[in-house]
């Protein structure tokens, strides 16, 4: 039996193909605006920039930001098998960038107060992923 395997009959849990380079660059230390204008389709390029941005106080910013990477993240999944719900495991690292982006948009939109957002995108973590909702707090 699979770890992933839903005894509830609900789709099965998306895992993103790896693209290893972007998550390779910045790990070297390329700064995450190099890596997102060269690999403009990685959620995780996209989700460390929100996060520097917000570091700064730039939240507008960190919002577009992690708005973009949120939206190259829904296009990879579509991409994959997903139906626009089910599981998204924090537990494999491709979907991390998804999870990450989606996490900034949410902190983002709490601070420049626009609730429903925070809402709908705090849920949309716990339920594609609870681990990640938990690790990335």
């Amino acid at each position: 039996m699979s770890i992933h395997e839903n005894l509830l009959g609900g789709p099965p849990p998306t895992h993103l193909p790896d693209d290893p380079e972007p998550r390779e660059l910045l790990a070297g230390g390329t700064p995450a605006a190099e890596v997102a204008a060269k690999y403009p389709t990685s959620s995780l390029a996209w989700a460390r920039l929100a996060d520097e941005a917000f570091e700064r106080g730039s939240t507008v910013e960190s919002y577009a930001y992690a708005r973009t990477g949120y939206h190259r993240g829904l296009d990879a999944l579509r991409r994959n098998g997903w139906k626009g719900h089910g599981p998204v495991p924090w537990e494999h690292e491709p979907n991390r960038g998804f999870l990450r982006a989606l996490h900034a948009l949410a902190r983002a939109a709490q601070a420049i107060g626009e609730q429903e957002e925070y809402e709908r995108c705090s849920q949309f973590l716990k339920d594609s992923s609870p681990t990640a909702a938990q690790t990335l707090g």
